[in-house]
C-alpha cells in the first residue's frame, strides 16, 4: 500500500468524515494520483448516507500499519 493510500485512510480513521470534505480533500483528476478511487476499487473505503467510513479491510490495514509505525 502506497503513502498516500495509508495517509487517507489515518484521514478517514481521524474523526467522521463526510463524502463532500472527502472529495474537496483527495479527489484527483491525474490518473497518477488516484488515491481516492483505488482505495474505493480495494475495498478499503465507503460511503454510506453522505459519510465515509473505512470498510473492515480498510480499518485491518489502519491497525496493521499503525502498530507497525510504532513497534517497527
Amino acid at each position: 500500500m502506497n503513502a498516500l493510500t495509508r495517509e487517507l485512510l489515518v484521514w478517514v480513521a481521524a474523526r467522521p468524515r463526510t463524502y463532500d470534505e472527502t472529495m474537496d480533500a483527495w479527489r484527483s483528476n491525474c490518473p497518477r494520483h488516484s488515491t481516492w478511487e483505488d482505495a474505493c476499487i480495494d475495498g478499503l473505503v465507503e460511503v454510506t448516507d453522505g459519510e465515509v467510513r473505512l470498510t473492515t479491510a480498510g480499518s485491518a490495514a489502519v491497525r496493521n500499519f499503525t502498530s507497525y509505525s510504532v513497534s517497527g
